[in-house]
């Protein structure tokens, strides 16, 4: 049996058989829903189910989707199945171009921390390529395979920064960049993603980050830096311990820079000479924050963290619709298992 789906912002309609996801329905019919990862681990497919009712194959949530989401209509196109005819709604992401392939050079390659690489490159001069502060990109390599890697730089120029973690074993970060020198090219495909900054909320802000997922969010705030209009900001930055924290002069800039500027660097495993916080940032968030409902929300790190700050932002009123999360779906399960130890 098929079923009638509408996707409001766009007014475009497919058909969806019960037995395909929308995702899968939209993509063979050439309806371009935005998504990424297609197993229900980035979230980048959110989309909120205003009329008609939806299943998910096994029984059960995907693991970029909340409850407190689910409970408010909201579905991951890639796993839902139709049950009815659905009116569907679906954030477009950024105005941007398509994805295009480049030809990039490594202009620097240092560490920032003994498992973190700072990795600059340089874009064609005169590449036209348009794309938005928190977007990723894709290197790709010899055998058609890619790596994907968030803009830790926002659109200036033509340099973009990268920062990556270095995985044991990994065939990208200790086979192909640990040789990588200055001068050096990679085919890079950019831009990707929907992660960005939403001028049209124009309210207070909570950033929360694991690990590199502070990229994206550095590449956003930078863009604001000077922005008369900006609303404040609170930035909370989980990592391990002291050592795991970088870049913090340019953070600390920041402050003057942005306004009401507050960063809350929260160490799970802090030595005893660590005066800051302890613990997770979802918990700090929830330390500091009684009322969310005038807030946005912007998470980015690990499937595990950007889950339970879904729970603990909605339990102090956050609104679904203004949360925004980029979830980091790794290549393998050994960068998998680093990420998740930041938390």
């Amino acid at each position: 049996m098929n079923y009638h789906v509408l996707w409001l912002q766009t007014q475009q309609s497919f058909e969806v058989g019960a037995d395909e996801s929308v995702l899968d329905a939209a993509t063979r019919q050439g309806v371009n829903l935005p998504h990424d990862c297609t197993f229900g681990g980035c979230g980048t497919c959110r989309m909120k189910v205003e009329e008609g009712r939806f299943t998910y194959a096994d029984g059960e949530l995907p693991l970029a989707m909340a409850e407190e989401e689910h409970a408010q209509g909201y579905a991951l196109a890639c796993q839902a199945r139709a049950q009815s005819d659905l009116v569907i709604s679906v954030e477009t992401g950024p105005a941007c171009s398509p994805p295009t392939v480049l030809r990039a050079t490594v202009a620097d390659l240092r560490m920032h921390t003994p498992d973190i690489y700072h990795l600059a490159l340089d874009l064609p001069e005169g590449h036209g390529v348009q794309y938005a502060a928190g977007q990723y990109l894709n290197i790709c390599l010899a055998d058609g395979e890619h790596r994907s890697f968030s803009m830790a730089s926002p659109p200036q120029g033509n340099r973009v920064t990268l920062q990556v973690r270095k995985i044991a074993g990994g065939r990208f970060t200790e086979g192909v960049l640990a040789s990588a020198q200055p001068g050096d090219v990679f085919d890079v495909e950019l831009p990707h993603g929907t992660f960005c900054y939403h001028a049209s909320d124009y309210q207070p802000m909570v950033f929360a980050a694991t690990g590199t997922g502070f990229a994206p969010i550095k590449a956003i705030l930078e863009s604001l830096l000077d922005d008369e209009d900006c609303p404040p900001i609170h930035f909370y930055w989980g990592m391990r311990c002291e050592a795991d924290l970088y870049l913090l002069d340019e953070i600390e800039a920041w402050a003057g820079r942005l306004y009401e500027f507050r960063f809350v660097p929260v160490l799970s495993r802090a030595s005893d000479r660590w005066t800051g916080r302890r613990g997770y940032v979802q918990d700090a968030i929830a330390e500091d924050f009684d009322d969310l409902s005038e807030h946005s929300i912007y998470l980015c790190g690990s499937p595990h963290m950007i889950a339970d700050a879904k729970a603990v932002v909605a339990l102090s009123g956050a609104a679904m619709d203004k949360i925004y999360s980029d979830s980091f779906i790794f290549q393998n399960e050994a960068a998998t298992v680093a990420e998740m130890n930041e938390e």
